[in-house]
């Protein structure tokens, strides 16, 4: 297996990284269990998990993943894991967490107050990868990388990364990091698939000069790539047939981001592909998210464990130019499916 380093960290880590959203909502911990402990045996190193885990998130059960995954972590060596979890991103932007009451901000005392719980529920001294859910459009970004900083001196993180930001926010950091001699993002965890190729419109080349490795979640966008909503259906016990029916908006705005004309067509098209290489659309969705040079680890998720194999077929896999070249045509005559 080829281990990739994050940025210009010595986090050294599998092409496959699990991720835990579900774990403790739709995922019990028996299964969870289940799921960690066959990637763990098929060689993935790195774990991502988050304070407002499970997704989406209720105020019942948040840093209940947190909580699995530290009880699961106890069954192993601890430094076999690179582990990465998040402080939830300001409340003043798109999306109001359920957090701190609401009332977060990437500010001094929220990052301190964020590591201090997931320490706790994880129960481990460090986190390998700690990292900004979403930007703070508030909070000056001094202020949060210097935060951050001290979490570095203290010894209870060893890395930092951001998500879901944008080239400016990026960049930004980045270069106060340089001159004010503040340990700076080494990742970033951004959504990017074969429906939502729009990282390489600004932020690949951003990742590309300054050596920082992206983290793509979603890779199968959140089960659409698997083909299951090409029937013109929701079938019961899936994500967005939930969300769906949520009583959020913002979670209601996602059914009809990730399910719609355009990506029911998309699919379809990445159906055929898959086919004509004998392998599923899902293996040739993750294999394609970690084709490029700038991606260190991708994110893979599953809510049972029998959701697993398509993905971690992926692992080892290259897609060839010949393939990539489909893949591109597909994206230029449907552009941008999930907008």
């Amino acid at each position: 297996m080829e281990y990739k380093y994050i940025g210009k960290s010595g986090l050294r880590v599998s092409p496959i990284c699990m991720g835990t959203m579900t774990f403790g909502s739709t995922t019990t911990q028996k299964e969870a269990f289940s799921i960690l402990d066959c990637v763990y045996e098929r060689g993935v190193n790195f774990y991502d998990t988050a304070e407002i885990y499970p997704i989406p998130p209720k105020i019942h059960y948040e840093g209940e993943t947190e909580r699995i995954v530290g009880k699961w972590l106890k069954t192993k060596t601890r430094d076999s894991i690179i582990l990465a979890s998040k402080v939830s991103g300001a409340s003043s932007g798109w999306f109001v967490p359920t957090t701190r009451h609401g009332l977060t901000a990437i500010d001094s005392f929220h990052i301190k107050k964020a590591i201090e719980g997931s320490l706790k529920r994880l129960g481990t001294d460090y986190i390998d990868l700690y990292q900004m859910h979403w930007p703070d459009e508030i909070v000056p970004l001094e202020e949060s990388l210097k935060a951050f900083d001290e979490l570095v001196h203290e010894g209870k993180v060893r890395y930092i990364g951001t998500s879901n930001d944008s080239s400016y926010g990026l960049t930004k950091a980045n270069e106060i990091s340089k001159n004010q001699n503040l340990n700076r993002f080494q990742s970033i965890q951004n959504n990017f698939s074969l429906l939502n190729p729009r990282f390489l419109d600004e932020l690949s080349k951003v990742c590309e000069k300054e050596d920082i490795s992206l983290l793509p979640y979603s890779p199968i966008a959140g089960g659409m790539l698997s083909g299951k909503y090409n029937l013109g259906l929701f079938p019961q016990d899936c994500r967005f047939t939930a969300y769906k029916q949520n009583s959020s908006q913002r979670v209601r705005a996602m059914t009809n981001r990730f399910v719609n004309e355009k990506t029911i067509k998309a699919t379809k098209e990445y159906m055929k592909l898959a086919k004509s290489l004998n392998i599923s659309v899902v293996t040739l969705s993750v294999a394609y998210s970690k084709s490029f040079d700038f991606v260190a680890s991708t994110i893979i998720g599953a809510r049972l464990l029998s959701q697993l194999d398509e993905s971690l077929e992926a692992m080892n896999m290259q897609l060839s130019t010949s393939t990539m070249d489909k893949i591109k045509e597909i994206q230029k005559n449907i552009m941008y499916p999930m907008g």
